[in-house]
């Protein structure tokens, strides 16, 4: 298998913050790699270091098998796209897409060349000739992303580049890169805080927080099976329920604190008294009559879009639904729920880590 880029133990530091810890990462050649995680947890600083715009305090920092640390950015061969876009307002399309070939004396020609080339494959023929302020803004992430197309770079580096679009326009913007990257056989790198652009866009996904990886692989991989609790809230939306739990004396029931105790029996048993805390993904609850209740739950919110409809309990901790069809459930009224145990993910209280299922 070969790696386009490689990070071994590395770390960054600004005076006494730690700001990435340990990272060992290998990115394939040819793969989508997605660098999710909440605001400050270091995805960002991760991706400047790749790009050369922060050096690396420790570690070992390999594109395409050479040791880039303390190569300047332009000799990386990588091509960094904004979420600013950051075009030349004084130049046309056609321009803002050939400037890096005429700075490295590729002749007139040839670069006009390229740039309509380009411009074929991103779907901006004919808009060659305007201005940035004449475009909209997925018209100018296309150019954005074209000019860094146009270098035929070791691979692509994306920091958050759809945020500044609306929603409709995001879900278009995520099929086009993702569609470009599939044609170009690219490597790239793709910094969001959004987990559904990173599950539907990439082939591995990196989760991390406080400059810690927490969690790395396929995007289904990481929904089915999260190492911790962390992961599990942050992959998957809505997010997963979690309810605090204890197992009981006899080693064979599952205490839950849902405002009142209620009890699912469990198929294996469990040490006694171990004090867990259960998660239960929205789309894994199932209603279902009142005689095949695992659980029974108070309604308190119950919203519709149609084809979905999301339920918010009125229980404490308060717990999500999702069902597939139009529900006649008003709030105050009791719901009875069901899941299939091979759902139920349990996670040791005190550490957080998964605990492997027992139901």
């Amino acid at each position: 298998m070969t790696h386009q880029i490689e990070l071994s133990g590395v770390n960054k530091y600004y005076g006494a913050y730690h700001a990435l810890r340990d990272i060992d990462l290998k990115i394939r050649k040819g793969s989508f790699v997605a660098l999710v995680g909440p605001s400050g947890c270091g995805k960002s600083t991760l991706l400047r270091s790749l790009a050369g715009l922060e050096s690396i305090s420790t570690g070992d920092l390999l594109i395409a098998g050479e040791r880039m640390n303390g190569v300047p950015p332009r000799k990386r061969d990588l091509a960094m796209v904004f979420q600013s876009y950051a075009l030349y307002p004084h130049m046309t399309v056609e321009e803002n897409l050939t400037y890096s070939l005429r700075i490295r004396g590729v002749k007139k020609a040839e670069a006009k060349k390229a740039a309509e080339d380009v411009a074929a494959t991103t779907g901006l023929s004919n808009l060659l000739h305007r201005y940035p302020r004449e475009l909209s803004g997925g018209q100018r992430q296309r150019v954005a992303m074209s000019r860094a197309i146009i270098r035929h770079p070791k691979a692509f580096l994306f920091d958050e580049p759809l945020s500044n679009l609306d929603a409709a326009l995001r879900v278009h913007m995520r099929k086009e890169i993702r569609s470009l990257h599939d044609r170009l056989g690219a490597t790239s790198v793709y910094v969001t805080h959004d987990q559904i652009e990173a599950m539907t866009m990439a082939d591995h996904v990196v989760v991390m927080r406080q400059g810690v990886i927490e969690q790395q692989g396929a995007p289904l991989e990481l929904y089915d099976r999260p190492v911790n609790k962390f992961v599990a809230g942050f992959i998957g939306s809505p997010a997963m329920n979690f309810i605090p739990a204890t197992v009981g004396a006899d080693g064979r029931s599952l205490l839950l604190d849902l405002g009142s105790p209620q009890s699912i029996r469990l198929e294996r048993p469990a040490p006694s008294n171990l004090q867990l805390v259960v998660g239960l993904r929205p789309e894994h609850l199932r209603l279902v009559p009142e005689a095949h209740a695992q659980i029974r739950l108070p309604v308190g919110v119950v919203e519709s879009t149609g084809s979905m409809t999301y339920i918010t309990s009125a229980s404490t901790p308060e717990i999500n639904v999702v069902v597939a069809d139009r529900q006649t459930l008003r709030a105050g009224e009791t719901m009875s729920l069901s899941f299939d145990p091979a759902h139920l993910h349990l996670f040791d209280r005190d550490s957080e880590r998964r605990v492997e299922a027992f139901a």
